[in-house]
């Protein structure tokens, strides 16, 4: 089962798109949006997993408490331990004060751990205790913190080759595999590339037009990048036409 056209416009209007894979997405996330159900985005780069993270948590049972985000990948190795659990006064060099970490901030709400297959491997064993124990330890402390948080997770890499290859915890894996979403490249839903232009031209900010031989080219390419690349290209297309 899928929304219809006018369900999505409806209930996902910050979504662009009404093809068949993207309405076949909306279905799923209003299924699961209502539960406490860990998530896993899975899908290329570009494809908006970030967008989609937020819209379970807008449609879902925890929506008026916090909205945590975290991008795996763009913390160094060394800090993101301090920035998921905190630290405790001289924890080591550095640490002057107390800090919260996010799970701290998300306590009560939603946490969204963006780009999980980069998270280094000493670090996969602590988010598989708070996934299942619903506790964990600030650095430099000896007290354990109590926690209520949803999990949404996503990632652009396989999880399942990474797991056999041992670069990612078999069982953490299984912890973040309860209800997954498959982000469809923009390759797979080009009927939404209209809409998608439009929306974008509309953002730019400038009364420009695109014909119908430019879609046409738009159209027709892979678009590696996905929405991202599509973005980009109707915001440089934006600035320089005349």
């Amino acid at each position: 089962s899928m929304l219809s056209r006018m369900e999505s416009r409806h209930f996902f209007p910050e979504i662009i798109g009404e093809s068949i894979p993207i309405r076949g997405l909306m279905s799923l996330i209003m299924k699961v949006s209502p539960t406490d159900s860990t998530v896993l985005i899975l899908g290329e780069s570009g494809t908006g997993k970030e967008l989609i993270a937020t819209s379970i948590f807008e449609h879902g049972l925890r929506k008026d408490k916090a909205f945590i985000k975290l991008n795996c990948a763009a913390i160094p190795e060394e800090l993101l331990e301090s920035e998921l659990f905190g630290h405790e006064k001289g924890a080591f060099t550095g640490a002057t004060s107390f800090k919260p970490g996010k799970f701290d901030m998300a306590n009560g709400g939603t946490i969204f751990l963006d780009e999980i297959g980069d998270m280094p491997f000493n670090l996969q064993s602590k988010i598989l205790r708070v996934i299942q124990e619903r506790e964990f330890y600030r650095v430099g402390g000896s007290k354990t913190i109590k926690v209520d948080v949803r999990f949404i997770a996503s990632t652009n890499q396989n999880l399942e080759l990474m797991v056999r290859e041992g670069r990612f915890r078999e069982d953490l894996f299984y912890r973040l595999n309860v209800f997954t979403l498959h982000l469809p490249p923009l390759r797979e839903r080009k009927d939404d590339i209209p809409a998608l232009v439009d929306h974008f031209l509309e953002k730019s900010g400038k009364p420009v037009e695109i014909t119908s031989a430019a879609l046409q080219m738009l159209m027709t390419y892979a678009w590696p990048g996905n929405v991202r690349e599509l973005q980009n290209t109707i915001e440089r297309a934006a600035v320089i036409c005349e």
